[in-house]
């Protein structure tokens, strides 16, 4: 797993920046009801996706929140007084606090089922009646594209994907949501080229692959005689599900 805080002031630069924020931003606001007046984005990072909710919708209070300090510290910085430092699995609200809930690029990165459950648990408790849940899942296989360089990197060793759409859909219904939408949106700027591929392997970026690790470097050695070396493959497309804890009865 990366260290959040020491990789939080390259984060934006090294995955998309602003084009895919807004793009993600876009996505996720075409899923929450026009209605919504009170939106928490749960793993907030840096806050560029955070700030672009805010933006895209007039009258929209979003609160941010994060569980590493450099990470909230810079989400901060771009919407004061809004980010808090938290636990996705333990969030510091009442429940019924907020007509829509956000975990961008978050689900993916807990350690087992265990966790990505709470995390589901906790959004769906904090949700009010009639509000959305809104997440993305698949996010690894979003970035299998077919390409030259996913055929070299296809036999390395993987963690088992806790984001799997239907997994997190199971889950969502355990805990009283029922499904009410998807939607898909571009990763600006996340197409992989080889030598780019190379410098994530060997920070530590695949983490069932050590950095200097004997596999790493076959697969480094594969990479390196593939063409086109600075050139970006295709861009992978992100997947965003939706559910809406029903209203009460009556």
């Amino acid at each position: 797993m990366l260290d959040y805080d020491k990789e939080a002031e390259a984060y934006d630069s090294t995955r998309g920046g602003e084009p895919r924020a807004l793009a993600a931003a876009d996505a996720v606001l075409g899923l929450v009801p026009e209605t919504a007046r009170t939106l928490l984005d749960v793993a907030c990072g840096t806050g560029s996706v955070t700030r672009r909710l805010a933006a895209g919708r007039p009258g929209l209070r979003v609160t941010g929140v994060d569980a590493a300090y450099g990470m909230a510290r810079l989400a901060a910085a771009r919407m004061p007084g809004t980010v808090a430092l938290a636990d996705s699995r333990r969030l510091p609200f009442p429940d019924g606090e907020f007509d829509a809930v956000t975990t961008v690029w978050l689900l993916h990165l807990v350690d087992g089922p265990g966790d990505a459950r709470a995390v589901v648990a906790e959004c769906a408790r904090v949700l009010r009646p009639g509000g959305v849940y809104v997440t993305t899942v698949d996010k690894a296989a979003a970035h299998d594209v077919g390409s030259d360089i996913d055929a070299v990197l296809a036999p390395r060793p993987r963690r088992p994907a806790q984001d799997r759409a239907e997994r997190v859909a199971s889950y969502a219904v355990e805990h009283g949501l029922l499904p009410a939408g998807r939607a898909r949106f571009r990763g600006h700027g996340q197409g992989r080229s080889p030598r780019g591929t190379t410098a994530d392997l060997r920070r530590g970026w695949f983490t069932q692959l050590a950095p200097d690790g004997p596999l790493t470097e076959q697969f480094i050695a594969r990479l390196e005689a593939l063409p086109d070396q600075e050139v970006p493959r295709t861009e992978p497309e992100f997947t965003l599900l939706a559910f809406r804890r029903p209203k009460s009865a009556g």
